[in-house]
């Protein structure tokens, strides 16, 4: 599906030339009905209809809850428009701004009509809702029969142009992140997941390199999990944006975890529908993609370099075995205890070789790792580790202005005992001790590879993929990350 773009429009009678005009409405404590974003095109859209539009609204009992919708059928002979919907704008929150914008994305999801939001025109809350149109509008099939390649258009005010250019590059960045989430494995070969970020070398101040076979002699933990696919082997994927100039610019270094399946190994994954989601394991790897995809538009000061860690984790003749030790890069030495641990294996390899090659000010892995995270934050927050408290605290500030919500968890030291090994300098799933804390121990065993960096662990297995449609997530692979991401790194320039 063609990814939806939302152009800049006026809000004069002149402007009123599309299918849906979508207007927001509050309800006062009184119980009385306005439009506080949008007085002035309520009072066009009172002329040119001849309506009274709280009138017409009093008759559907509104509660003005964010994103509840209703609409009536207007005609006029000045202006071609069929219908006008009204949005509820709950408390006018940032939150609100995506509800509202989720709910109207979802009702032009496959639509050929044309819309007209002008449901937030508030600049603070004007690119959430722009972007959370695109997001509510995300779909992804490959049924057979003839599918729309047309769409409706998008309007919005064009109040803030300079916004609504940063919701349109966020917003494709997360279809794209979506897109690449839903392939279906047998499809989404780490040979095909690397193609889709060389696809980036034809942008400007984007340069891509790919590591397979023996150049990947040094990567332990990519190796051992890759090794036992019969698809193409793993693939490490370097993703530079450099513009002239930038080597005085901050450098971050993004990590993502690219398990293009993961069956569990010979620890096969139990009972059978846990494995069903599981072509969802490179989210982190997608978010970091994506995230590359925008800089060339947002241009941010900063130096960035991405490391897409990409393997399948099969079940074969070649796979790891538990009790096998392997080499990181580095040289650490890591028992295999569970094969079903694999994410923490290849993210090592990328920690340790962005902190002994790339020298980065910031140094930041996104992976969807373990369950545990999500038992404990359910699926609407990811969970965060750093040592770097300030940097936490940024983080999570832009995780609620984002969308992309983060939660600050504890690097407890005291558990760092339970990654200690008889035969190797570290077990790799903390079975030393019974912590019962396994989101933690997987970021202290990280943490061990990032070395002294201002580095930072996102666990988004909870809100990483979606059981249904919930807002501005879709079912199915959410792209979370990639709002938050840009927000931080074109907020470092």
């Amino acid at each position: 599906m063609p990814v939806p773009v939302i152009y800049p429009r006026s809000l004069e009678p002149s402007a009123l030339e599309t299918d849906f005009i979508a207007i927001g409405f509050a309800i006062s404590q009184e119980g009385k009905v306005t439009f506080p974003q949008s007085k002035e095109l309520a009072r066009t859209i009172e002329s040119v209809f001849a309506l009274t539009l709280s009138d017409e609204l009093a008759f559907f009992s509104p509660t003005g809850k964010a994103g509840e919708l209703f609409e009536i059928p207007v005609s006029a002979s000045k202006v071609r428009c069929d219908r006008i919907i009204f949005v509820g704008l709950g408390n006018q929150s940032l939150a609100d701004a995506r509800a509202c914008g989720a709910a109207l994305g979802r009702k032009m999801r496959g639509s050929q009509k044309s819309l007209l939001s002008a449901v937030f025109t508030a600049r603070k809350e004007f690119r959430a809702h722009v972007t959370a149109i695109i997001l509510g509008s995300f779909q992804w099939n490959m049924k057979t029969g003839k599918s729309p390649t047309r769409r409706g258009k998008l309007y919005v005010s064009d109040a803030h142009p300079t916004e609504l250019e940063r919701a349109n590059s966020i917003g494709q960045s997360v279809w794209l992140a979506r897109e690449l989430i839903h392939t279906p494995s047998n499809i989404k070969t780490t040979a095909w997941l690397a193609a889709q970020a060389k696809k980036l070398d034809k942008k400007i101040n984007l340069r891509v390199k790919v590591l397979s076979g023996k150049d990947l002699a040094q990567f332990g933990g990519l190796r051992a999990v890759g090794g036992s696919s019969p698809n193409p082997g793993p693939r490490m994927v370097e993703i530079a944006y450099t513009p002239r100039g930038s080597q005085s610019w901050p450098h971050v270094v993004l990590v993502g975890k690219g398990i293009t399946f993961d069956t569990g190994g010979i620890t096969l994954k139990r009972p059978y529908d846990v494995m069903v989601g599981m072509k969802s394991d490179m989210a982190g790897a997608a978010a970091v993609l994506a995230t590359m995809s925008a800089l060339p538009e947002i241009k941010p000061k900063v130096r960035v370099t991405a490391l897409l860690m990409c393997a399948e984790n099969s079940l074969s003749s070649t796979a790891q075995r538990p009790g096998d030790v392997i080499t990181q890069y580095g040289g650490t030495t890591v028992e295999i205890i569970n094969t079903d641990a694999e994410g923490r294996l290849v993210l090592a390899d990328g920690l340790a070789y962005a902190d002994a090659k790339l020298n980065p000010d910031y140094l930041l892995d996104i992976a969807t790792l373990t369950g545990a995270a999500s038992l404990g934050l359910g699926r609407q927050y990811a969970a965060m580790y750093t040592r770097n408290l300030s940097l936490s605290k940024k983080l999570q500030t832009l995780g609620e202005s984002s969308g992309d919500r983060v939660w600050p968890m504890p690097l407890l030291d005291d558990y760092a005992i339970s990654l200690l090994s008889d035969v190797a300098d570290l077990n790799h799933n903390a079975n030393g001790a019974k912590f019962s804390a396994g989101s933690v121990t997987a970021a202290l065993f990280l943490e061990h590879f990032a070395g002294k960096r201002n580095w930072v662990h996102l666990d988004i297995a909870g809100p990483g993929r979606s059981d249904s449609d919930s807002g501005e997530y879709a079912k199915g692979g959410t792209g979370f990350g990639v709002r938050l991401l840009i927000d931080w790194i074109a907020g470092l320039s």
